[in-house]
């Protein structure tokens, strides 16, 4: 986290902040890694693998760093990948938001040329570094954090006989005084044409899922994001096939969306279920309705496919939550900005109730609007079971998530009434 941020944004707000930079950082390191036939890997600290995965997915390859200072953890994540083969290897952080694939892509290239580049910040450090074999000395004793960064590895670079290869000087965000390069990146991009991200969390839906895509396709968004789980069916195929981006990881919602969000490059982002169709008209009901002030996010009336005995009882009364308690269901089709999702940290590490966890916290960003316009779900829930038994289970997860019931508990109940 930007601890020297703190005193302007607060402690939630440097972390917020924190989460959009690693986040743009690697959808720009992943797209330069595709053009340039790379492999990427995230470092972390303070974090297991298993919460990076849940956050990022489960194609992120992640690793923690070694122990110590700023140069110790280059050093041995340089030592990592020479040893594994590598011939080129270029480490970034995650606080320069200028940075674009052109730039890494030119860091590859200088490497052809030089042993080393580096990417200069206009505060006298960098914001890249690049070797084609190790050079630990460039890493010992240098003032990390000062304005002598650059400069004195250039000269120790310089004592050994290396001459690097320098990149364009672009700015980072260290202190409160770098804040407004953030605020005109922001205002730049607000400027720009909206984009729609579809993602779709999926397991084995294939007799429902062209149709998903089709009334998704029909609203021309800028992707569709197929986060499958496993499936053992022809649901990737069917949707490769379609067009969408298919990814794959392990079961749950929660992560199949996070790891869908991570990929997804849009400014809006729109979370599908399987089994629920969108209305016609749909991307201009969602980008009119997050232009909306004070509205954080939004969802799409409730409706269930087909006819059936209680429908329009069970179709009201979860309109009338979702309209004046603000909190809309997964099956929903859930809308929001790409900053407010990732300041949010995305969906939280459960088995189960992660739409309604995720929901609650966005009512304290602002207002979550229920639109008129009706998404369709499947009737499959509510024909198995019948729409008592359903519903009085559904209320039964809620009343038990409350009473403190633990999630892994929760689903368990939850799968033996399915």
């Amino acid at each position: 986290m930007k601890t020297r941020l703190i005193p302007a944004l607060g402690p939630q707000g440097a972390v917020r902040l924190h989460r959009r930079l690693v986040l743009r950082t690697l959808r720009i390191a992943e797209a330069a890694c595709r053009a340039c036939h790379a492999q990427l890997e995230a470092r972390f600290d303070g974090a297991n693998e298993a919460a990076m995965h849940h956050w990022l997915g489960d194609d992120f390859r992640c690793r923690p760093q070694v122990e110590g200072d700023l140069g110790k953890r280059m050093a041995g994540a340089f030592e990592d990948s020479f040893r594994e083969g590598s011939r080129a290897t270029i480490i970034i952080g995650t606080d320069c938001p200028g940075l674009t694939p052109q730039i890494l892509a030119t860091a590859f290239e200088t490497l052809a040329q030089h042993p080393v580049v580096f990417g200069p910040a206009t505060d006298g450090g960098y914001y890249l570094v690049g070797l084609v074999r190790e050079i630990p000395e460039l890493f010992r004793g240098i003032p990390w954090g000062s304005n002598r960064v650059l400069a004195e590895s250039v000269q120790i670079l310089k004592a050994n006989g290396v001459t690097p290869g320098l990149l364009a000087q672009l700015d980072d965000i260290d202190r409160p005084e770098d804040l407004e390069v953030w605020r005109r990146l922001n205002e730049a991009e607000s400027l720009g044409a909206r984009q729609l991200s579809v993602i779709i969390p999926a397991l084995n839906e294939q007799d429902h899922i062209i149709d998903i895509l089709e009334s998704v396709q029909r609203g021309l968004p800028l992707e569709i994001v197929v986060a499958d789980g496993g499936s053992t069916d022809n649901t990737c195929k069917l949707a490769a096939g379609f067009g969408a981006c298919v990814i794959s990881g392990k079961p749950g919602r929660a992560r199949q969306m996070n790891a869908g969000a991570a990929k997804a490059a849009g400014t809006l982002l729109l979370f599908l279920h399987a089994d629920t169709i969108l209305p016609q008209g749909w991307s201009r009901v969602v980008i009119e309705t997050l232009q909306r002030p004070g509205v954080v996010a939004g969802a799409f009336g409730f409706g269930v496919a087909g006819d059936f005995r209680g429908k329009r009882i069970l179709e009201w009364a979860a309109n009338w939550r979702s309209r004046w308690r603000q909190m809309p269901y997964g099956d929903q089709a859930l809308f929001l900005r790409r900053d407010v999702f990732e300041e949010e940290g995305g969906f939280a590490d459960l088995p189960i109730m992660e739409d309604y966890e995720f929901v609650r916290r966005l009512r304290g960003q602002g207002r979550i609007l229920t639109v008129k316009e009706r998404a369709r779900t499947s009737a499959r829930r509510w024909l198995r079971l019948g729409v008592i038994q359903t519903t009085l289970r559904n209320r039964l997860m809620i009343v038990a998530y409350h009473l403190g019931v633990r999630p892994h508990k929760l689903v368990k109940i939850y799968r033996r009434g399915a």
